[in-house]
């Protein structure tokens, strides 16, 4: 409890201490400075009363219980101190390392010995990863159209073309089928929203089509699936045949289980038909099966699942046969498909798989070069911890024990 009295006796021995040092020091008693220290010193010590005196009535007991009985909750109730706790009052234990050179060095060392053999061993496997790549959107131009590629591509006419792959290494199956496009964004926003995902799992949605236009409906009815991204469906084609020791035998492509599995399972509904599909004035890509749901249109599934670069590659299916140096491959492919409008690139890719997927350099560089920048920094710390050591929380080296010089 506050003790009334002796604040106004502590406030009444500063008020002559102050005045008996004014008298010594002070020449101009009535100056507007001291006037206005009397003032201050005035204010405070009516502020302080009024606070204990604040303080005093949310203390006092409650008239309703007796002179003698207090409510005990009255204070926790009316307290706006949270509840003390060793997570909120930040008292759990932890650990705080000292970072001294030794461990610094450590470290980096042990983040080299760690990284620099994973990126080498990444990048030995993604070499092992035989591609064939074949780039044919301007070979499969007939010479006297190439001056005029999308009049071609848009008009009538068969469009078939032979192409012939020079197998270099043993490839083990499944030897996986991709068409590779470039300079294609199926990243735009208005092309990725232009879809209706109810649509494609619900065969009571097939009129829910706001988000899909311009490809909303044809006639008047409603388009399943509707949207910019199943109508431009990419539609070239692709067939095999080998060519080993004078025999020429088929090649079969295996479409099935090309997508992945939730979309077959989740996204697209099994009894989801398509319905009024590619039957606008303007054709976009490759048509549907109206007799097969969409979870079986393995195709559309695929490109369904917007890439979020502007080269990618879709898997087109899989050769379950082993291919082996020397054989020749007789592609029959349909050139269908309009790149010419944006100057986009076609490429048809055969690639075998290692236990860090398909062929990519990326992961096993990063490893490298984390792995090498650490290791450099831990030989650069070494030398100068070697060089010119240092006593560990030297307070010399603190800006406020320096001369103006820094040194």
């Amino acid at each position: 409890m506050w003790d009334v009295g002796g604040v106004v006796a502590f406030f009444g021995q500063v008020d002559v201490e102050r005045k008996s040092t004014k008298k010594k020091h002070n020449p101009l008693p009535n100056s507007p400075s001291v006037r206005l220290f009397d003032n201050l010193h005035t204010q405070s010590f009516i502020s302080v009363l009024q606070g204990l005196s604040l303080m005093s009535s949310n203390t006092a007991p409650s008239s309703s219980g007796g002179a003698g009985s207090a409510d005990p909750t009255s204070t926790r109730r009316h307290s706006k101190r949270p509840k003390y706790s060793r997570f909120t009052q930040q008292e759990l234990p932890a650990c705080k390392p000292i970072l001294t050179p030794r461990w610094v060095i450590s470290a980096f060392m042990l983040v080299s010995i760690v990284f620099i053999p994973i990126g080498v061993v990444s990048l030995f496997a993604s070499r092992d990863v035989i591609e064939i790549i074949d780039r044919y959107e301007t070979d499969c131009i007939p010479t006297p159209f190439r001056s005029d590629k999308v009049g071609y591509i848009q008009g009538p006419g068969d469009k078939k073309c032979n192409r012939t792959l020079k197998v270099t290494k043993n490839m083990k199956h499944p030897i996986y089928v991709y068409y590779q496009l470039d300079n294609f964004y199926q990243n735009h926003r208005r092309y990725v929203k232009s879809r209706s995902d109810q649509q494609l799992r619900d065969p009571k949605s097939e009129n829910q089509v706001d988000a899909c236009k311009p490809e909303d409906k044809a006639g008047g009815q409603p388009v399943v699936p509707c949207g910019l991204i199943a109508w431009s469906l990419f539609n070239d084609t692709y067939s095999f045949s080998r060519k080993k020791q004078q025999l020429t035998e088929p090649l079969t492509v295996n479409k099935k289980d090309i997508s992945w599995k939730s979309d077959r399972d989740h996204k697209f509904g099994k009894k989801v038909f398509p319905k009024n599909f590619q039957n606008g004035t303007l054709r976009g890509g490759a048509s549907l099966d109206p007799s097969k749901p969409l979870s079986e249109q393995e195709d559309l599934i695929v490109w369904m699942r917007t890439a979020a670069l502007p080269t990618f590659r879709k898997l087109y299916g899989k050769i379950e046969v082993d291919l082996e140096a020397g054989d020749e491959l007789h592609v029959t492919l349909e050139n269908n498909y309009n790149t010419y409008s944006f100057s986009g690139k076609k490429k048809l890719v055969l690639s075998t798989t290692s236990w860090i997927g398909g062929r990519n350099d990326f992961l096993g560089i990063a490893y490298l070069t984390v792995g090498g920048l650490c290791f450099f920094l831990a030989m650069a710390f070494t030398v100068v911890y070697l060089v010119k050591p240092r006593q560990l929380g030297d307070p010399s080296y603190l800006s406020w024990n320096r001369n103006p010089g820094g040194h």
